[in-house]
């Protein structure tokens, strides 16, 4: 079993505060966030941001995997996730994960690449984790 943790900060309300993210391994050092940062694109990160790139590196990752089995290995895996924050009631809902992906793979042809990237959409861990519509509009060159 595999456990990583995060922390976040706060300080002060919800729309005139701020907060800080940080993760052991560094790569999150005292990251600012706020509501600016997710609602009005001011420098720093929000938790849809970082829920985006999990969701775009665990998916490629996963099609890595998928094709290390069937013995093929990509050139390049290009993947975007666009995740959508909608209004939820009072508050809001992530509703939407949309993966994008560009892909250079040797030697595949497009069912096995379909069905390859199919099943890496629907098994890797943070699609299983998340409780929302998840998309795949997958590309191969």
């Amino acid at each position: 079993m595999t456990v990583r943790t995060a922390t976040a900060e706060w300080q002060g309300t919800g729309k005139d505060g701020q907060g800080t993210l940080t993760a052991p391994s560094g790569v999150l050092d005292q990251t600012p966030y706020s509501f600016k940062t997710r609602f009005e694109n001011e420098k720093g990160t929000n938790p849809e941001e970082l829920i985006a790139a999990a969701h775009a590196g665990c998916f490629t990752m996963a099609l890595a995997f998928q094709l290390q089995a069937a013995g093929l290995t990509a050139t390049r895996l290009t993947t975007e996730a666009a995740v959508t924050l909608d209004k939820d009631g009072a508050g809001f809902k992530v509703t939407r994960s949309a993966l994008t992906l560009t892909a250079e793979i040797p030697g595949i042809d497009k069912a096995k690449f379909d069905e390859l990237a199919g099943s890496a959409e629907k098994n890797c861990p943070i699609s299983k984790l998340l409780n929302a519509e998840i998309t795949l509009n997958a590309t191969l060159r």
